[in-house]
């Protein structure tokens, strides 16, 4: 069947589906992902020298990716194992009149032999093993999907801890936990190889995680980066937690605030996971033929405003541990900036907050 998205119209398989069963798939539920793809492409083409700029969609499917890149104006790559994949790619740029390359290849094959501006993986499941290869081709920034949150949030633990070599906790900000799991994995792999991956933009939307990271060659660079890995030290009890950076775990006997066992995770990203200038300029690169325009333009306001703190509140996890009814979110914003604390929403969820008050002056402010 024919769907459009943005400015093109693309051949798909005759069902939707999410690519479970190993086909050549399209899924229509990540069209806000492709959206604010060819935003943030807009954003750092803006910011960077050179035009046109390469783009590769190393896991290209029906080549959706890159055919918008490439009615954006870049030289666009597509790549996949599957030759059926491979067809449709290239029929699709056909089909919309545009020069754009289809690659018969492993992808990891590909992003070793040749370099691009951008690189994007956005497979079914974990993208590890793609990390790699996608780190050294990648020459400006590399962006990556991953759709297995289950092991990035600790509720597969020992999937998580095999496939990104950290031990997740599966706690009440465990989108957050998932994306900083995932941050850290590709951080490491970038610095294996002397190259800084700083997240730039990222978001977990849905049923998935997405980062865009701005690479660096250089081993001083990547040093620098790996001062921002560290560990979270969390109460399932009372939902203290408290974060300390460096890659050798110490965490406290017990809990300061109600005394019960601390489960530690980690290492994690602690930094930033996003910049707000380019969060912002990307949301000005949104336009109205994007299909999730609105839904575009209000997460990635609320992403620009988020607090720069590594984990998030959930508003009624703490109401209910108080056993007490929750008050309107912006009414218990108020009153923690009101007790001298920084706050702000989140795009983790309707009632999910940031601040840089602990569990017991939250508490206290709300009283």
């Amino acid at each position: 069947m024919l769907v459009e998205e943005g400015d093109v119209e693309v051949e798909v398989p005759g069902e939707a589906t999410d690519g479970k069963d190993g086909e050549v798939f399209y899924n229509p539920d990540m069209e806000l992902n492709r959206d604010l793809t060819v935003a943030t492409l807009r954003t750092y083409r803006d910011r960077a020298d050179g035009d046109p700029m390469t783009y590769l969609d190393a896991t290209a499917a029906s080549g959706i990716r890159g055919v918008r890149a490439a009615a954006d104006g870049w030289t666009a790559t597509t790549c996949d194992v599957d030759p059926d994949a491979v067809a449709l790619a290239a029929a699709n740029f056909e089909r919309n009149g545009l020069d754009g390359e289809a690659v018969h290849e492993d992808a990891n094959v590909c992003m070793h032999q040749r370099g691009f501006d951008v690189v994007d993986v956005d497979p079914f499941g974990t993208p590890v093993p793609f990390a790699d290869a996608a780190v050294r081709s990648a020459r400006g920034l590399c962006c990556v999907t991953a759709t297995d949150t289950a092991p990035l949030c600790g509720a597969h633990f020992e999937s998580g801890v095999r496939k990104y070599d950290a031990v997740p906790r599966n706690t009440e900000y465990h989108a957050e936990m998932g994306l900083r799991v995932l941050l850290s994995a590709l951080v490491r792999t970038a610095g294996k190889f002397d190259v800084a991956a700083r997240p730039v933009f990222s978001h977990v939307s849905d049923h998935y995680a997405r980062t865009y990271l701005q690479v660096e060659q250089g081993a001083r660079a990547a040093n620098a980066l790996l001062e921002d890995l560290g560990f979270v030290d969390h109460c399932q009890h009372c939902l203290y937690r408290e974060s300390q950076r460096g890659r050798i775990a110490d965490p406290r006997d017990e809990c300061p605030h109600c005394g019960h066992h601390l489960q530690t995770a980690g290492p994690i990203w602690l930094g930033a996971a996003h910049d707000p200038a380019f969060v912002a300029a990307v949301r000005e690169r949104v336009t109205d033929e994007f299909g999730t325009a609105d839904r575009a333009r209000d997460l990635l306001e609320t992403i620009e405003g988020e607090l720069d703190v590594p984990t998030h509140y959930d508003q009624h996890r703490l109401y209910k541990r108080w056993n007490e009814s929750a008050v309107g979110m912006d009414e218990f914003l108020t009153a923690l900036r009101d007790a001298g604390h920084e706050a702000s929403r989140t795009h983790y969820g309707g009632t999910t907050f940031k601040t840089t008050a602990d569990v017991a002056e939250i508490e206290r402010a709300l009283a």
